[in-house]
């Protein structure tokens, strides 16, 4: 079975820099364990990097979200230390959910695609559910215990939108 895990936005400004969180730190030791299992295993791991530029403030984003992160080239869009180990595979995405990985990943021929990182709210639910549309036979599933949301309630939120659109959550 050919399974792809896609580790979304574990970026220094989501855990520890300007959107950081202890929800999100928390996670990061779950996050390393689910990436080594890939990897041993011989599986295919892709890291996402929420990817901006100077200008951030003057896009439609940045007017919505004025708190300048993971701006291409800082501390803060680097993966976290310890997780993108030995050869992996980065692909960097202009907003929250991206056509081109879907259409990346939909060429790739899996059988089974799973998504762990942050936010639950946004980034992971919004590609979970494009991957979903764009591959509708292909199960998709995520783990709650390797993603935290902005909050723990919009969290949950994501959760259930998720697997109401047919998304595993485990």
């Amino acid at each position: 079975m050919k399974k792809l895990l896609i580790v979304v936005d574990m970026q220094n400004d989501f855990i520890t820099g300007s959107l950081g969180s202890a929800q999100a730190e928390q996670i990061v030791p779950f996050v390393k364990a689910k990436v080594e299992e890939y990897s041993q295993r011989g599986d295919r791991v892709i890291f996402t990097r929420d990817t901006h530029g100077a200008g951030y403030l003057e896009t439609q984003e940045g007017r919505h979200l004025p708190v300048p992160h993971c701006i291409a080239g800082t501390d803060g869009h680097k993966i976290a230390d310890g997780l993108c180990t030995g050869g992996c595979e980065v692909f960097d995405k202009p907003s929250f959910g991206s056509l081109e990985l879907a259409k990346q990943v939909a060429a790739g021929g899996f059988d089974e695609i799973e998504l762990c990182g942050l936010c639950t709210d946004i980034c992971v639910v919004s590609n979970a559910l494009i991957l979903k549309a764009q591959l509708p036979e292909t199960p998709v599933k995520v783990d709650a215990a390797c993603c935290a949301g902005v909050t723990e309630e919009s969290h949950r939120a994501a959760l259930l939108t998720m697997k109401m659109c047919q998304v595993t959550i485990v």
